[in-house]
């Protein structure tokens, strides 16, 4: 995962840096004071992390790690011999590293009912004498990065004074400079009001760290500790919380509603990451790297040079195909008290992962339900979405929620409204239909409810389900309705409903046309369920095909937009389907390919798939700006062979690598890969010819 590729076309940062938190090195590899297993493993993290920062290409300005270098705290004996082990591991940076301390590496928060040793001058003197300043700021071109002491703040020693002044000195003097902020401690983890924690500061730090955080030239800050990822803004600042590169804060867990796997969660490497970050004269983007717990070995050679394909919804130019959030995205968890470090009353905590595999695919369009426009936190998120490039549509039952009219729309990101009303009650609702959309200036799409189908019955088994959207067969037996519907200026276009089993390669031409013919918008409503309401759709071949599909056509047309229908897997309730992310928040295949088509083809301007040279279940063959491409699907011995009988290809890309151990994404002439022998069955080659 050595070389990140940006979106094709987008534009080159003034410089990057990465950033990483909580490595929580060891005294020696395999060794660790920790009863987890998942922390034995915590040097060879490190390693694989910093070789992968070390190969990038190009290099990172520099490297800030967020505390928690080590994991044996001053006091024990073993603390030099980590730190020891921390340089030695990052000897082969090629670029400035920068630290600060966790509470791992000069003591925990000053708490009466803290667990372990607590901050003190000897601590502090242990640090510095190891690595130098515990606070002190760089400055590179137009940019401060401070970085600060954060087990300081609310400490009552004397350094805390002397911190205090000096951090709000270098904010003032910084006002023409873009100042970013790196920490250990997050000042808060969900609320600036929430009660303290073991993850969180306490008052009155708290308060006047949030002030400063909330500076105008503060453009964004970074904290560790806590192990999981969050995004938040304060004001117009850019607040992230890093995953750790050594194990996840398990009790974090409690988001799922599977049981965790490895150590109760601890070892869900899935989660395991760092930051890179691109600053631009205007703003930054920070991709989140999933290391998925790959390890390096002190004795082992580094691996192969690989890409990696980032994308990111700032840096996207795929605006009509994306997802629909059926399954809550903001869902704000009470994480339990169970022991450990945390034994009193329970914490809040929004569970953030749904929101980092939209990132890491790239996707900006989403499909929510009005329920999320009324709520006032999620429409929060909405907007502050919004500001970095996501787009929603609302989906309504009936005519839309008139309430939403009082609420600001537009700045929630969101561009259109689906209605589901069956045709009596569309016909009867016009007038209705036709003031919201004068109030909203909204594009409203009408999606047609069934109210009988033939497929309840088969003759043998009857099935309950609700059907919404046009099919394919109503464009033709339907299009006097729907060009009734569009002359009557109360929409802007429909959804129609395409099948699982329904070929893309037949139905987009279709869609296009028809959207051509009557001058109007279509969201095609990609269905991931199988045609049972009882059997489960598991079918992941089918469905990255359909992922590439989508995808290419939508850069074919703007008149089309594509929606699969599910974003996370359901595993339980009615029509059990496979999608892009697992019940652990953790990316499946399907996003990988999102995310790779995302990069790969972001700032193409047009697509044109020549579906007389493609074939459903084996090959795409499309132009992309004049460039002729072909996607394989198929098994390994399949795509190898054809790859043997293709003459004039430069090269080919495994748009299913995820970054499982071991199975770095190839680019070049072989597609030698674990993860090709893990999915036999479920492998996307991206051939590009000369």
């Amino acid at each position: 995962m050595h070389q990140k590729k940006r979106p094709s076309g987008s534009a080159k940062p003034l410089f990057s840096f990465a950033v990483v938190a909580d490595t929580h090195v060891n005294e020696s590899d395999n060794i660790s004071s920790s009863p987890f297993e998942t922390n034995h493993l915590a040097n060879e993290r490190a390693r694989f992390v910093f070789e992968d920062i070390a190969l990038m290409d190009p290099q990172p300005k520099f490297v800030i790690h967020l505390g928690d270098i080590v994991h044996p705290m001053p006091a024990l004996p073993t603390f030099m011999q980590a730190v020891d082990q921390f340089k030695e591991i990052t000897r082969q940076l090629k670029c400035p590293l920068h630290v600060l301390p966790g509470n791992h590496d000069v003591g925990d928060k000053r708490i009466d009912w803290m667990p372990a040793d607590q901050i003190c001058d000897p601590h502090l003197e242990a640090y510095r004498k190891a690595f130098g300043k515990d606070y002190y700021s760089v400055d590179v071109d137009n940019i401060r990065c401070i970085l600060i002491n954060s087990l300081l703040i609310n400490s009552g020693l004397g350094a805390e004074e002397e911190q205090k002044t000096w951090l709000e000195n270098q904010i003032d003097s910084a006002a023409n400079k873009r100042v970013f902020l790196f920490m250990h401690y997050p000042p808060f983890v969900y609320s600036e009001t929430e009660r303290g924690s073991y993850d969180n500061l306490d008052e009155p730090g708290r308060t006047w760290l949030v002030d400063l955080m909330k500076r105008p030239n503060v453009e964004a800050s970074f904290a560790g500790h806590v192990h999981n990822f969050w995004y938040e803004q304060l004001k117009e600042s850019d607040f992230y919380m890093l995953p750790s590169t050594a194990f996840l804060r398990h009790d974090y867990s409690e988001f799922y509603r599977v049981k965790p796997e490895i150590e109760f969660g601890r070892g869900d490497v899935a989660k395991f990451g760092y930051f890179i970050v691109d600053v631009f004269t205007d703003g930054h983007i920070a991709y989140p790297i999933r290391t998925m717990g790959v390890r390096t070995s002190a004795t082992q050679k580094s691996l192969n040079r690989s890409v990696q394909y980032l994308t990111h919804p700032k840096s996207s130019d795929f605006n009509h195909v994306g997802v629909e959030l059926r399954h809550t995205w903001t869902e704000v968890a009470q994480i339990p008290a169970t022991g450990g470090v945390q034994e009193f009353g329970r914490k809040s905590a929004r569970n953030d992962y749904p929101l980092l595999a939209l990132w890491e695919m790239g996707a900006k369009l989403s499909k929510v339900t009005d329920q999320d426009a009324l709520d006032t936190a999620t429409r929060r998120r909405m907007q502050l979405l919004a500001n970095m490039g996501h787009r929603f549509l609302l989906t309504s039952l009936g005519v839309p929620n008139a309430n939403l009219q009082a609420v600001n729309l537009e700045q929630a990101g969101v561009m259109g409204i689906e209605t589901n009303l069956s045709t009596s009650r569309f016909q009867a609702n016009l007038s209705t239909l036709l003031n919201f959309k004068a109030q909203t200036q909204l594009k409203i799409f009408w999606c047609k409810i069934h109210t009988y189908d033939d497929s309840h019955y088969d003759g043998k088994h009857f099935s309950h389900f609700v059907k919404s959207g046009f099919t394919t067969e109503d464009l033709q037996t339907q299009a006097s309705l729907i060009r009734e519907a569009l002359d009557s200026k109360a929409i802007d276009g429909i959804t129609v409903r395409v099948e699982s089993d329904q070929d893309l390669l037949i139905v987009a031409p279709l869609l296009k046309a028809f959207a051509t013919t009557h001058n109007c918008q279509i969201v095609a409503s990609l269905k991931l369920s199988g045609p049972s309401i009882a059997q489960s759709n598991d079918n992941e071949a089918a469905l990255i095909e359909k992922v590439c599909a989508a995808m290419l056509f939508s850069k074919s047309s703007d008149s089309v937009q594509y929606i699969f229908d599910t974003f996370m897997d359901v595993d339980r309730g009615y029509y059990p389907r496979l999608a892009f992310i697992d019940r652990q928040f953790n990316p499946n295949l399907a996003a990988n390919v999102f995310a790779h088509i995302n990069s790969i083809f972001s700032h193409v301007k047009h697509i044109d798939i020549d579906t007389s040279r493609s074939q459903a279940g084996s090959h795409m063959t499309f132009s992309a700006d004049g460039v002729t491409h072909q996607i394989h699907f198929g098994n390994a011995d399949s795509i190898s062979s054809k790859r043997k009988q293709l003459s004039n290809v430069s090269n080919m890309i495994d748009l299913t690598a995820n970054g499982r151990e071991q199975t770095p994404l190839h680019l070049g002439t072989s597609i030698a890969s674990d993860d090709i022998q893990a999915h036999p069955e479920t492998n996307a080659m991206l051939f590009r010819f000369n």
